[in-house]
């Protein structure tokens, strides 16, 4: 009985059965309760009501949720009835449509919640037009499509009344998940085999892994804060918060680089303290990995005992390093503070469990330590709107690049008459996506997806002539298709492509819409190519200079605050969180920008050259301020702040102003490996001067590089006037 209750607790915390359980649902209410009554055709905007609140859902704590939901059903209703009125006027709708998308995307400059929700009422704009003549009255329509939705947040409420933490924890896990990517990614660039090609895919790789994980964190904060905003003494929200801090603290220092990894891989090539090294990295990745298993399974995370005997053998190894001669004890120095940091991953993961509460009264000190980014008053919301009104905005030019292709698409259907033409508006909502790289995948996607739904429909509707039998299937295609919408894009359009079928069955024109759907897909994908590639398109307005000097400059803010706790003293305040956590958001602003390079046209093979290489320097530069910033203690040796603060400035001259201390920095380096020379330094200064010595080794190349780089931005601006 013990083990039978067990089993049936883990699978309530199985977050993806549960999920689907509510789905199955969800969608088994809108099929089937419409059948017992009489009313098959209320099946279809029930049915896409669920499919509209399933897209727009976002996770809150219960009071905001409620609202979330009444901002929701009342878009929906509101945007439906304005689809119905205006739908004879084509001139009017038209112009409505045009209005509407702009508003509604530009809303999302103002939160997720808006975002989302205005999402849903653009999706729910087009399942309108595709049902507008299902019902002779203007309101049963509108009223069905609220209902669905009304259904679904009653599920997806009671879901989280029973499970409150169970996205918090799932975020938690799949942070935690992603902090073991990294770490494994980290461990390649302890390889004896390195060469210089295999070290810069390396970097590569690693610096992409830190953007999936940048991005990750940012969602877990958003998560946590509003939990903190509903119920701060909390017992699960308390957990997650330590373990939220605790993944940080980790990720600076396993992304913290004490030393050229390349020069590295030269010196000890015959060594095996590399192997050593890799092997604690990939061994604490899968702890990471285990644990965020642990959270997700809501078990107790059992620390690996090996660790204990790799590290003694590590250290062995670092002695031995140290007793031989003919290695420059600088390296075996930096060696050490490597060793150290480990040490310092493994503490935080083998103490997790044993420090699992915060004191109440600490509650409100740590919401102060979590940026909050909801809107302050009317004033935060037209500042934030305004930010957007211009080109430069990405979400500015995807509202007038989605509105034209909608528009477009509209004239097309009106002129041509195309039989379910409005699946063409569904298609190219569905595929414009903000850049042209995730458009392009989406194209091909849809069309296989759609393709595929289409056979299948087709055989279920020969095959399967009993409506409770097409039901069944209905309510299974719309469970497969929120399973798989954000996993296998093209089995989801296929899944949802079988339920629309199905859908139009109930009124008697199934096999009539197969072909139209398909037709329709491809003339919708075909408008959403020529919009990305013609309307505002991404390789105009990459401004590729600006997001390298956001990123420089948000990594010598981290800097000057790394340098602020050694004169002042370690703390673990808000404004160090908010500094770190903006130097790796622009630094996986960077990544992401750059790794698109290769989709777009025309792109100069030598210019993304260098921003590849540039993308790995930029990195490791990064990196060698976490590491600093790992060790920070307050000293109190002048001569050693007067070396911060001057390098401060030099970095801060060439990285930003483009002045380049030649003199002053190469001066500056060789009096810091001097001082590294010296048996007697303590080891507080070492790393300082390790550090500053591998940041000033690199300036200049770094400061080229963006120099180069930058010239992009002329080209661009006569681009732009040209427009």
């Amino acid at each position: 009985m013990k083990a039978w209750l067990f089993t049936l607790q883990q699978a309530t915390y199985h977050s993806t059965l549960m999920y689907n359980l509510r789905m199955l649902i969800a969608f088994a209410g809108t099929a089937f309760v419409p059948y017992l009554l009489g009313m098959q055709l209320a099946t279809i905007p029930l049915t896409l009501g669920v499919v509209a609140a399933g897209l727009s859902d976002i996770d809150d704590r219960f009071s905001a949720r409620i609202l979330n939901q009444l901002y929701t059903y009342l878009g929906f209703f509101i945007t439906a009835a304005s689809i119905h009125f205006l739908f004879p006027y084509p001139l009017l709708f038209g112009l409505g449509l045009i209005i509407s998308c702009i508003g509604f995307i530009l809303l999302g400059s103002l939160g997720r919640r808006y975002a989302t929700i205005s999402y849903g009422c653009l999706v729910v704009s087009v399942y309108t037009m595709l049902g507008v003549d299902l019902f002779s009255d203007w309101y049963m329509q509108p009223a069905l499509l609220v209902t669905g939705a009304l259904w679904y947040g009653v599920l997806s409420t009671i879901s989280f009344l029973l499970f409150p933490v169970r996205q918090v924890q799932d975020q938690l896990g799949k942070s935690y998940s992603a902090l073991g990517d990294f770490l494994y990614a980290k461990s390649n660039v302890f390889d004896v085999d390195m060469t210089a090609k295999s070290y810069q895919q390396s970097m590569i790789d690693l610096s992409l892994e830190n953007s999936k994980l940048v991005g990750l964190f940012n969602e877990l904060k958003t998560a946590l804060l509003t939990r903190l905003k509903g119920d701060r003494g909390q017992k699960d929200t308390r957990r997650s918060l330590q373990y939220y801090f605790v993944a940080q603290d980790i990720h600076e220092r396993a992304d913290s680089a004490h030393i050229d990894y390349q020069k590295l891989a030269k010196v000890f090539e015959h060594s095996d303290v590399l192997f050593r090294l890799q092997r604690v990295l990939s061994l604490q990745g899968k702890a990471c990995k285990d644990l965020g298993d642990s959270i997700i399974r809501r078990q107790k995370y059992q620390h690996n005992s090996r660790f204990k005997h790799t590290f003694a053998n590590l250290k062995q190894s670092l002695e031995k390093l140290r007793q031989e001669q003919h290695y420059d004890q600088v390296w075996v120095n930096a060696l050490f503070g490597l060793y150290q940091n480990l040490k310092s991953i493994d503490g935080q993961l083998r103490n997790l469990e044993t420090e699992r509460t915060i004191h109440l009264d600490k509650m409100r000190h740590i919401e102060h330590q979590l940026k909050d980014d909801d809107l302050k008053g009317f004033d935060d919301i037209v500042i934030r709107i305004k930010q957007h009104l211009t080109p430069e905005s990405v979400l500015f030019r995807h509202a007038v690049r989605l509105s034209i292709v909608l528009l477009v698409a509209y004239i097309f259907v009106q002129v041509t008459h195309i039989e379910y033409g409005y699946w063409v508006l569904l298609t190219a909502l569905f595929v414009t996506q903000p850049n042209f790289n995730a458009t392009k995948r989406r194209l091909r996607l849809r069309i296989v997806g759609t393709l595929i739904g289409i056979l299948v429909g087709y055989a279920i509707l020969y095959f399967i002539p009993s409506i409770e039998g097409q039901l069944l299937l209905l309510v299974l295609s719309g469970v497969l298709f929120f399973e798989l919408r954000s996993k296998q894009y093209a089995q989801a359009t296929a899944f949802i492509t079988i339920l629309a079928l199905i859908n139009f069955n109930l009124d008697g024109v199934g096999f009539d819409a197969a072909i139209p759907r398909m037709l329709d897909t491809v003339v919708g994908c075909f408008l959403a190519w020529l919009g990305v590639s013609f309307i505002f398109p991404d390789w105009k307005f990459r401004r590729l200079p600006r997001t390298i000097r956001r990123s420089l400059e948000a990594q010598c803010d981290y800097l000057a605050e790394v340098i602020e706790h050694y004169k002042n003293g370690r703390n673990h305040g808000l404004n160090y969180r908010i500094v770190r956590r903006a130097a790796h958001n622009r630094d996986a602003e960077v990544a992401s920008l750059i790794s698109t390079l290769a989709t777009e046209p025309d792109f100069d093979p030598d210019h993304k050259a260098l921003a590849f290489e540039f993308l790995c320097l930029n990195h490791t530069f990064l990196s060698y301020i976490a590491a600093l910033g790992a060790h920070r203690e307050q000293i109190q040796d002048p001569a050693i702040l007067r070396l911060l603060d001057h390098a401060l400035n030099d970095i801060q001259g060439a990285l930003l102003h483009d002045e380049m201390p030649d003199l002053s920095a190469t001066n500056m380096l060789q009096a810091i490996r001097q001082r590294l020379q010296h048996a007697d330094e303590d080891q507080h200064a070492f790393i300082i001067l390790q550090q500053l010595s591998l940041m000033l080794s690199i300036l200049n190349q770094l400061s080229r590089l963006k120099q180069s780089l930058s010239h992009e931005r002329d080209q661009q601006a006569t681009e732009l006037a040209s427009l």
